[in-house]
């Protein structure tokens, strides 16, 4: 099958799944790649955890921020099922940046995140990622505003209510009634941006050699692997990656190293026309299509 048949065909069988996405997949040391509407804006969800990571971990290299400093972290008080650590917290907490960093990234704490932000702000962590060259990524809000969402006002049996709001109030501009779900005023960016920084740190670029093994480190001890994991993890691949979900968005980032020495980057981004909470089907599709994509690529 040619490529151009095979990227019609997945597409085709996203779309009966009731899916649109954006994936790319590059081989990060020949640059060569395949994708599917790999230019397309979507809000990132907890995808930007990882800038966040790089920005900290940059600040601490330079001196601006300590490590090893303690920081006074309230409990998150929620309930709801979902948020992890910090987040399920009932009393306050004093916790080690560093460590902060990895309840963030590995664990995808919202709470320790938050925390982070209140050191290094939304807009700097844009400016640290414009500084060393990574354009596309735009983060605008901390992680309380992004689940501040129509879903948290509702009780559970009505929670299906938020997806169909999240599905049927968008534009054709990427616009959206809920912010959150908004490119424009939403922590946003592309599956290409998405993988230049996955270039930028597995590859020679100008971030510190230091700070990128440390995101690697981070992004390795990742906890959630229902996504992506199963369709690239083995014995004989390690994979590294960052999941984001938002409503009816089901995203996930990440690199996969094989033992032969080949190394892709993997970007998935998607929304679901599928009012519903749990979608395994979703889940196990996204990987397929990625996989697809990687395993037509790794045999050019």
């Amino acid at each position: 099958m040619s490529v151009e048949n095979l990227i019609r065909e997945l597409r085709r069988t996203l779309d009966d799944a009731g899916l649109r996405g954006s994936f790319l997949v590059r081989d990060l040391c020949s640059g060569d790649e395949l994708g599917i509407e790999p230019d397309l804006e979507f809000p990132i969800a907890s995808l930007v955890k990882v800038p966040l990571a790089l920005a900290t971990l940059e600040r601490i290299r330079k001196g601006e921020l300590d490590g090893s400093a303690q920081i006074l972290v309230q409990p998150g008080g929620i309930t709801t099922p979902g948020p992890t650590g910090l987040s399920r917290f009932r009393h306050p907490a004093r916790i080690a940046v560093d460590d902060l960093l990895y309840l963030s990234t590995a664990v995808s704490d919202n709470t320790a995140a938050d925390a982070l932000f209140a050191l290094t702000p939304p807009a700097e962590v844009s400016a640290t990622l414009h500084g060393l060259g990574l354009r596309g990524i735009t983060v605008r809000h901390t992680m309380r505003e992004l689940n501040e969402t129509p879903a948290e006002r509702l009780d559970p049996p009505d929670v299906h209510l938020a997806h169909f709001l999240a599905i049927e109030a968008g534009t054709a501009g990427r616009g959206h009634r809920i912010p959150q779900l908004d490119v424009t005023r939403a922590n946003s960016g592309s599956a290409r941006a998405l993988i230049e920084l996955l270039q930028a740190l597995w590859t020679p670029s100008p971030i510190d050699t230091g700070v990128t093994e440390r995101v690697r480190t981070l992004m390795a001890a990742n906890l959630i692997r229902h996504r992506l994991a199963p369709d690239f993890s083995s014995d004989a691949s390690r994979w590294s990656s960052k999941t984001g979900t938002l409503l009816n968005l089901r995203h996930e980032f990440g690199v996969v190293e094989h033992a032969d020495g080949q190394i892709f980057g993997v970007a998935v981004l998607t929304e679901s026309r599928v009012p519903a909470i749990s979608q395994p089907g979703a889940e196990a599709l996204m990987a397929q299509v990625a996989r697809t994509l990687r395993d037509r690529l790794r045999h050019m």
